[in-house]
């Protein structure tokens, strides 16, 4: 299926997902069939190897699916936001391993970058221990790539080495955790590991240099992609925020005066200046990111300075988002508190989304230090 084709194909699905927003939200989870129909038409696999069984598609398709599986609904988008963007990892994996996870046609993976666990070398791979948060789409996944410190070693200057290791999900814990204001059907639970066995094949390191692998795909920056996920995710989840507003802004009357909220000087300036926000995160994430993509296709290196510029617009993406449903919210005035209304559910679910540390203030901070030339451990870009 071509990227056209299946942006097509997720725009369908997400009219009915939008009619289903309330529900999902009350399950905790993604219905079955959805899963079943986002993993046919490829969602889950996007960004693997087309080589290995992936769709390995450019990253504005990623940012186009996600955005509008998150205007239908926040949990979903986040969902498939995940999946899509992890599945890059397989890029970092032997093509045989790889292939053999896609062979499932139920192939859903996520995980936690982050290195808090434990990687005890042994003869044929390591032992992983460790207990990990914020495991979105963990519920539904059936791989987690998991990162850990290597026990034993240590790299330059007596930094830890730290590996990531691919773990059938069945072979974890999975902790009720996820008990939280929004994004509540993610099921971002925490997952533990207790020595369990990984095989040498099934690990890599993010944190080392690009895979061997053609394709302009693995020499975009992975933690720039995994970024852009998120940004796109919450612009979606704005998208629909906005929507709403000017639905109620047209229906809901003004008490004893006659004509609608539309009419209120307030009202208008704030879907205009929410209009702006979404226009500019939108507008910036996408030519940032096609900038940066011409690069890779080019088979040039993307530069320090690209990936700062494409971490900040992920970061502005997820910002101008949060401000613009705020607006929502606000103009929406005592609708926006009640259950009923979708504005509340996307004010909860888009100040979730912002807490994400892929486009934290840290990463703002850093990615202004690199813009200044100062000498900074760039790791995370």
């Amino acid at each position: 299926m071509s990227s056209s084709s299946l942006v097509e194909s997720v725009a369908a699905l997400a009219r009915q997902v939008r009619t289903d927003a309330a529900a999902i939200e009350q399950a905790g989870r993604l219905p079955e069939p959805l899963l079943g129909r986002l993993a046919e038409l490829g969602v889950f696999r996007l960004a693997a190897p087309r080589s290995a069984g992936g769709l390995e598609a450019d990253p504005l398709t990623l940012c186009t699916i996600v955005h509008d599986l998150a205007r239908a609904d926040g949990s979903v988008g986040w969902c498939a936001m995940i999946a899509a963007a992890t599945s890059v990892t397989l890029g970092h994996l032997d093509e045989q391993v790889a292939a053999d996870l896609l062979a499932d046609p139920g192939f859903l993976i996520a995980g936690v970058a982050a290195p808090l666990g434990r990687a005890r070398p042994v003869d044929d791979g390591y032992r992983l221990t460790g207990r990990w948060a914020f495991a979105s789409a963990s519920r539904h996944a059936t791989w987690l790539v998991l990162g850990a410190v290597l026990a034993g070693e240590s790299g330059p200057g007596g930094r830890p080495v730290l590996r990531h290791l691919v773990v059938p999900a069945a072979e974890v814990l999975s902790h009720d955790t996820w008990q939280v204001a929004g994004l509540r059907a993610t099921g971002s639970d925490d997952v533990e590991a207790r020595d369990v066995l990984v095989p040498a094949n099934r690990s890599f390191s993010l944190f080392g240099p690009v895979p061997p692998r053609p394709g302009a795909l693995y020499a975009f920056p992975v933690f720039s992609y995994l970024s852009l996920g998120v940004g796109a995710a919450a612009l979606g989840i704005a998208r629909a925020a906005v929507d709403e507003i000017g639905r109620l802004a047209r229906e809901k009357p003004i008490p004893g005066q006659g004509g609608t909220i539309a009419g209120r000087p307030a009202v208008r300036t704030a879907v205009a200046r929410a209009e702006m926000l979404l226009g500019g995160g939108w507008h910036l994430l996408r030519a940032t990111v096609a900038e940066c993509w011409q690069t890779a296709l080019a088979g040039d290196p993307v530069t320090l300075e690209q990936r700062a510029r494409l971490r900040l617009a992920a970061a502005n993406a997820a910002g101008s988002a949060a401000a613009a449903v705020d607006l929502a919210y606000q103009a929406g005035g005592g609708t926006s508190v009640y259950a009923s209304s979708p504005l509340q559910r996307h004010f909860r679910d888009v100040h979730v989304a912002t807490q994400h540390a892929m486009v934290g203030p840290d990463i703002v901070e850093l990615a202004g230090a690199v813009l200044l030339g100062q000498q900074v451990d760039t790791a995370r870009l």
